[in-house]
């Protein structure tokens, strides 16, 4: 038996998620609370294994809620069921600690799978939220992955490749058939333009940017 507290400012809301979750014999419904101070009362009170959290309330928000529920209750997870869909919101509540996201335009069975996941310890998006979160982690993508081609000139970007490889200054310097102090020149710059001071930094980035295989 799962103990589930629900947590939402409009009543009637409360009422149609009690009946919802209480239609399935292995979820309980242990309380329920208007606002996220009370939630955390309750919290303590009654040690549900999770809370089913609305964001936007009166007095504490579902988001500050989530971060104290999570910090002083290990075992408890956290649920949010919210109509917010804008990416702001879904990140700060995900970073408070929340395991899950859904949107209140769910289905009911979706809401019971994404209890019992949680309650699990897995995490849990709708689709809507998944879709968003990839999205959001595609559009960086461009700004990261352009930053060696338009800040390295070509021979740079080789003399990195090098370096990550782990070959030394004379050995980068005799493959290029130049002085040693044209690569000294050209790592120098390479370090400048990237803020990165140290071979092993220099490792990583040429890693993450697929200049070298991993090793």
């Amino acid at each position: 038996m799962l103990r589930v507290l629900l947590v939402d400012d409009h009543r009637i809301v409360l009422e149609g998620l009690r009946a919802l979750v209480s239609e399935h014999s292995d979820l309980e419904v242990v309380g329920v609370a208007c606002d996220g101070a009370t939630a955390i009362e309750l919290t303590r009170k009654l040690r549900p294994d999770v809370v089913v959290m609305d964001i936007a309330m009166p007095g504490m928000n579902g988001i500050e809620a989530t971060r104290r529920i999570v910090a002083e209750f290990s075992r408890t997870r956290v649920l949010v069921l919210s109509m917010e869909s804008e990416r702001r919101f879904v990140l700060d509540v995900l970073r408070a600690g929340a395991q899950g996201y859904l949107l209140k335009d769910c289905s009911q069975d979706e809401l019971v799978s994404a209890i019992r996941h949680v309650a699990a310890g897995e995490p849990y998006l709708g689709p809507r939220i998944t879709e968003m979160i990839i999205r959001a982690y595609m559009e960086r993508i461009p700004d990261d992955s352009l930053l060696t081609h338009t800040l390295l000139s070509l021979r740079e970007r080789e003399v990195l490749q090098l370096i990550a490889a782990g070959k030394s200054t004379k050995e980068i310097a005799f493959a290029f058939g130049v002085s040693l102090k044209t690569i000294e020149t050209q790592r120098h710059s390479i370090m400048k333009k990237l803020n990165l001071y140290s071979v092993a930094e220099l490792t990583k980035y040429a890693i993450r940017e697929g200049l070298t295989p991993l090793r």
